[in-house]
């Protein structure tokens, strides 16, 4: 496994970028480059340690936890396996145990009356250009959504 990282600064207030990050209407928005041929939702209880799914537009995608939430702070997710489109979890294949247990961390910092966004993901090496093409172009939704007043 490794670990990237990605940095950008948001002239808005944590609280919007945090915002435009989990609500519905822009969560599919920045997203969309993760899985372009679908639109992406996220689906959570929003309790550490409860459920959060990250579905395409077949409901098929990832199961994962909340490991640690403080809004507008911080959020870390623990991915634990996979979910097919009737609902069934698979956390216990040999190739989802080959990743489960990875985190993806968003943390938001106060940055001179601006928001600092970092991200973070663990990723086997080759996802790592798919990575890097969904959060760079996905993060820049994020900043033009959460600065477009």
């Amino acid at each position: 496994m490794e670990t990237l990282s990605y940095e950008t600064i948001i002239n808005a207030p944590k609280q919007k970028v945090w915002d435009v990050l989990w609500n519905p209407e822009t969560y599919g928005q920045w997203t969309q480059f993760f899985n372009p041929s679908s639109q992406s939702q996220m689906k959570s209880d929003w309790k550490v340690g409860g459920k959060t799914y990250f579905l395409d537009m077949n409901n098929e995608g990832m199961v994962s936890t909340i490991d640690s939430l403080e809004e507008p702070n911080q959020i870390v997710f623990k991915h634990l396996g996979m979910v097919d489109k009737d609902g069934v979890e698979d956390t216990e294949s040999m190739e989802v145990k080959q990743w489960s247990g990875c985190f993806e961390k968003y943390i938001l910092i106060d940055f001179d009356r601006k928001t600092k966004l970092h991200t973070e993901v663990q990723i086997e090496k080759n996802w790592e250009e798919h990575m890097n093409i969904g959060f760079i172009k996905g993060l820049e939704i994020v900043k033009n959504l959460a600065e477009d007043n």
